[in-house]
């Protein structure tokens, strides 16, 4: 898939950073990936859509999400924010409720970090917990390119509503 030149997404085996230039100020950048409105945005008819998001958005809050597959079957994932610097910085822990194929339910943690630029904002994550797992931290770094990618065409209003 090709991605706006704005978005970049690699790996080194263990783990991931991916980074986009948003059109869009921090704040909106952080409602986007925190409230209900990720069910908008997250996903393709081609891959997979988010439908269902919960979050309890504090230190120690959980999160919950539902993908649902172009084949129909749904993918939960769930996990813990650990910290939280609104609209900076989240952090928080991630693992599926399923039987993923390259990672399996292992546990890892993601990291949003938010820049304001001339542009709006530059997003990056950061997604560690992969070591010893290189094809699975391929799949994702893959995954996080496109994820950005549909983020930033939601913000600059390319994606309409699902």
């Amino acid at each position: 898939m090709m991605h706006d030149p704005w978005v970049q997404s690699m790996t080194n085996g263990e783990t991931i950073m991916a980074s986009a230039e948003i059109e869009a100020p921090p704040e909106r950048v952080f409602r986007a990936l925190v409230g209900k409105e990720v069910e908008q945005w997250w996903g393709s008819a081609d891959s997979y859509r988010m439908v269902d998001w919960s979050a309890d958005l504090r230190v120690g809050g959980r999160w919950t999400a539902t993908a649902r597959g172009a084949d129909g079957r749904d993918l939960p994932a769930s996990g813990e924010f650990v910290e939280i610097e609104a609209p900076r910085r989240i952090v928080q822990t991630r693992a599926y409720a399923w039987d993923h194929p390259t990672l399996g339910r292992r546990q890892t943690m993601l990291a949003w970090l938010l820049q304001p630029t001339a542009r709006g904002t530059r997003l990056t994550i950061c997604h560690g917990g992969f070591a010893g797992l290189a094809e699975a931290a391929t799949e994702h770094a893959e995954d996080w390119g496109r994820v950005l990618a549909w983020l930033q065409a939601y913000l600059a209003g390319r994606l309409a509503a699902a």
